[in-house]
């Protein structure tokens, strides 16, 4: 009993500890990160593990799901600012600039991403678009 307890008081502390040190680092990110361009290769890492179900492979768009972004003339007249407050609410399927009748949920349907990753997957995607229309 006694030493159940005290184990589960240190890990409670812990893991405090832990989330303190976390939350602290994540802000820290998000402030250097949305000073400064993301990090693309960790955007593609992301974008491949969440935007690709709808954007496709490279960001070629799937027809009925979601628009290429490889030519998004969205994404090109956006800051990454304004791009980022985009991807932070997404569209509801009746929007009136919504073309495809398809909800683009907010952060791409994954809630876990914070402003730091879709920074990231918002430098990758302007990799996309460097060749054509570019960021």
């Amino acid at each position: 009993g006694e030493v159940l307890k005290r184990a589960l008081v240190a890990l409670g502390v812990i893991l405090v500890l832990v989330m303190v040190a976390c939350g602290d680092d994540s802000g820290n990110s998000t402030t250097t990160t949305l000073s400064g361009p993301g990090d693309p290769v960790r955007g593609e890492e992301i974008f491949n593990a969440t935007c690709i179900a709808c954007h496709g492979p490279g960001g070629t768009g799937i027809e009925g799901l979601g628009k290429p972004l490889t030519t998004s003339t969205l994404a090109a007249d956006l800051t990454d600012e304004e791009l980022l407050a985009f991807l932070e609410v997404g569209r509801p399927s009746d929007d009136p600039l919504n073309t495809t009748g398809i909800v683009m949920p907010p952060r791409g349907g994954n809630p876990a991403l914070t402003d730091a990753d879709l920074m990231d997957v918002i430098a990758f995607v302007r990799t996309m678009t460097e060749d054509g229309v570019g960021s």
